[in-house]
């Protein structure tokens, strides 16, 4: 049967704004400019592998999109109670990019593999999508708004990933209870499907 596009969109647009929600109140916790950094610090990232790794790529992509648009528009939801679209212009402007994709590869590498949801390919997956990724297209930010060269911004890029490596962990144990306790979040394996449709038709 074809999933109602309607009930669809009904249950996505609760899910996306509490995302969205969750990723301002992580900006609550103090940003950490490490060695008189361009780009702070902060428990955002969590947030996007979250929204990711829960929602999975569309979903979680759309809650960072709309998070990044009450941005634009002046709230203060960034850590240290940074907004407006003079944020964009600064060098953390390849991260903020970057939140979007990031979910979104999380999401996509979360929901290849499916239900039931597993541990160690949920943190390669915040691992690649919110610590490879994000940071890759942070350094591209900081190259062309921090005049930096290649080489510096990824020494400064590098101050990031002990903490981000540890938000990935978490990201997995999180996501695998959210998961546990909300099993139709996940698409079922393929493999799986397979074998009870063929299951079904003997």
């Amino acid at each position: 049967m074809t999933p109602d596009p309607t009930t669809q969109t009904t249950r996505d647009i609760p899910l996306i704004a509490v995302f969205a929600g969750v990723i301002a109140a992580l900006g609550l916790f103090p940003a950490i400019s490490a060695f008189g950094g361009a780009v702070p610090i902060t428990a955002q990232s969590l947030g996007i592998m979250l929204a990711g790794a829960i929602l999975g790529p569309r979903r979680g992509a759309l809650a960072l999109i709309v998070f990044l648009t009450l941005v634009a528009i002046g709230l203060p939801l960034l850590a240290g109670g940074r907004g407006g679209l003079g944020v964009f212009a600064g060098p953390s402007v390849g991260y903020l990019i970057g939140f979007p994709v990031a979910a979104y590869a999380v999401g996509a590498l979360t929901y290849a593999v499916g239900a039931p949801y597993r541990l160690a390919w949920g943190i390669l997956a915040a691992v690649v999508g919110g610590v490879v990724l994000l940071n890759v297209l942070g350094i591209v930010g900081l190259v062309l708004r921090a005049d930096l060269s290649v080489r510096e911004a990824t020494t400064a890029a590098l101050v990031f990933v002990p903490g981000d490596l540890v938000k990935a962990v978490v990201c997995g144990v999180v996501a695998r209870g959210v998961h546990a306790a909300y099993p139709g979040l996940l698409p079922q394996r393929r493999s799986l499907t397979r074998r009870s449709d063929a299951d079904v038709a003997a």
